[in-house]
């Protein structure tokens, strides 16, 4: 994979950002670790920043909105839609919560956001001028989204319902996962799956890894940036895999892919 300027397939994760508590501080640390630029924010787009590699865009960064100063900080995953207005009508006849309403974000698309049925947040947009990652599975750019969801299960039933999503899968009755394929497509653009029984804590909600050239290089730059590795790099069937937080105490993973992935 590499360059994408066009819009993402519906159902497709096509775009990642997150509200911080010290934008300096998270772009500096994102900087270290991922090699990231940023394009300066417009005020009226309230202090949001288009992060870069190699001039191409691989994800967002913002300030806390007026009074959400302090929720969680999370990697937000956005799933691509042609009609936002339709797939939101979808999303809540399957049982999604709306958080945001669909809303125009000026000439760049339309966004909105909501909870499944499972309780995990995920986004959807709508591109116009902005079509979500423009670099994808290179370093420093997004490799991998999926979701982790005690109810697997009911999480795939919605995510067909929605956006029609047929699945592969590839784990077991102790942990399962399965890769995700959107309608006319024929690579995954992701996966569902069960919290891993080896891990304490809630493993609850869609998440991002980001490539890397050398997983033990990107864990060692996560620690010398204030970061905190909470897997250490670790071999698995589809490439090398590390697990972090960010300033905030965001979770992320850098991931070296293997070349059957």
């Amino acid at each position: 994979m590499s360059t994408h300027t066009t819009p993402w397939p519906t159902g497709t994760p096509c775009w990642v950002d997150l509200m911080v508590s010290d934008l300096e501080r998270t772009r500096s640390f994102y900087t270290a670790v991922l090699g990231w630029d940023y394009i300066d924010s417009a005020p009226e787009y309230g202090g949001y920043f288009n992060a870069l590699v190699g001039g191409r865009t691989v994800a967002g960064l913002s300030p806390a909105m007026e009074g959400m100063e302090e929720a969680p900080h999370t990697w937000d995953v956005y799933l691509a839609t042609e009609d936002i207005t339709a797939d939101a009508a979808k999303a809540t006849g399957a049982g999604a919560t709306t958080v945001v309403e669909p809303m125009e974000v000026g000439p760049f698309g339309h966004m909105g956001q909501w909870t499944d049925p499972t309780g995990a947040a995920f986004g959807m947009w709508q591109a116009k001028e902005h079509t979500g990652f423009q670099l994808f599975g290179e370093p420093g750019a997004p490799v991998w989204c999926d979701l982790m969801t005690a109810d697997s299960d009911a999480a795939r039933s919605f995510y067909t319902q929605v956006f029609g999503y047929s699945y592969q899968d590839m784990g077991d009755e102790k942990m399962p996962y399965a890769l995700f394929t959107v309608p006319g497509q024929d690579m995954p653009a992701g996966g569902i799956g069960g919290p891993d029984p080896n891990t304490e804590g809630p493993q609850i909600g869609w998440s991002v890894a980001f490539q890397v050239d050398d997983v033990d290089a990107a864990a060692q730059r996560i620690r010398e940036a204030g970061g905190t590795v909470t897997w250490e790099p670790s071999d698995f069937e589809y490439g090398r895999m590390a697990v972090a937080t960010g300033p905030d105490g965001e979770s992320f993973a850098v991931m070296t892919p293997s070349e059957n992935m």
